[in-house]
């Protein structure tokens, strides 16, 4: 748990208890380009499962300084080193899908 604005949350690195525990060193984005290709982007007019038309090479973002609230507000959680290590975009995607049933 971690203390913010002086609440105790959970720490969302903290794997669910039906999959493994995660790596307390990696916290960071992984530039895995899941959360720009599985989730729906209302914003973006971004549909599921399809990448973001501003993700670029190397799963990079290409608008990274101008993108909306909702991508500037996105933090990495578990759910990254679930889906990182998976050899391609379209897995990323896919597991990302399936762990939230979509």
């Amino acid at each position: 748990m971690t203390a913010v604005e002086g609440e105790t949350v959970p720490d969302l690195f903290t794997a669910p208890d039906d999959y493994p525990p995660r790596s307390v060193w990696q916290r960071d984005c992984t530039v895995c380009g899941a959360c720009c290709t599985a989730p729906d982007i209302a914003a973006l007019a971004k549909p599921l499962g399809t990448p973001c038309v501003n993700l670029g090479a190397g799963c990079l973002c290409t608008v990274y300084a101008s993108r909306p609230a909702v991508c500037r507000n996105y933090r990495p959680d578990w759910v990254c080193g679930e889906v990182a290590p998976l050899p391609t975009l379209e897995a990323r995607a896919a597991r990302f899908l399936e762990i939230y049933g979509l």
